[in-house]
C-alpha cells in the first residue's frame, strides 16, 4: 500500500541559482501539501549518513562533499501516491533523460548536480523524513 508523503530536498546546486520559488510553486501545482520545510545545511558528517546507502558507490566522496558545499531546502510532501507521483515530477536522474517540464528537465545542471533529492520508496520517505526533522515540526 502507497504511503501518503514523501521526502525532498532541493540541492545547493539549485538553492544557489535561486530556483526553490519555482521549485516550490511546481510542487504545489502538483497537488503536494508541504507537511514539514527547512532551510538547512548538511555537515559533512550528516551527508555521510544520509547518503549511508551508497557507501561503497563511486561517486559517495563526491556526493557528500556536493550535498554538504552549501545549503538545502528539506520538506516532507503529503499527496495519495506521493512517492511515485513526486518521482515522475522531478524526473529522471540524468537531467539530459528527463521528460520535458520535470524539475530535472528545468533546473538540473547535471546528473551529479541535478537540482532535488526525492525519496525512491514508501520505506525510504519515512526514514529520510525522520532524519532532518522531529515530529514536533511536522504539520
Amino acid at each position: 500500500m502507497a504511503n501518503n508523503i514523501t521526502f525532498t530536498m532541493i540541492k545547493p546546486d539549485a538553492v544557489k541559482n535561486n530556483h526553490i520559488g519555482e521549485i516550490l510553486a511546481m510542487i504545489n501545482k502538483a497537488g503536494f501539501r508541504i507537511n514539514a520545510l527547512k532551510y538547512t545545511k548538511l555537515s559533512i558528517t550528516d551527508a555521510e549518513r544520509f547518503y549511508e546507502v551508497h557507501k561503497e558507490r563511486p561517486f559517495f566522496g563526491e556526493l557528500v562533499e556536493f550535498m554538504s558545499s552549501g545549503p538545502i531546502v528539506a520538506a516532507i510532501l503529503e499527496k495519495n501516491n506521493a512517492v511515485d507521483d513526486f518521482r515522475k515530477l522531478i524526473g529522471a536522474t540524468n537531467p539530459k533523460d528527463a521528460a520535458e517540464g520535470t524539475i530535472r528537465k528545468l533546473y538540473a545542471t547535471s546528473m551529479g548536480e541535478n537540482a532535488v533529492h526525492g525519496s525512491d520508496s514508501d520505506e525510504n520517505a519515512i526514514i529520510e523524513a525522520d532524519f532532518h526533522f522531529s515530529k514536533t515540526e511536522r504539520f
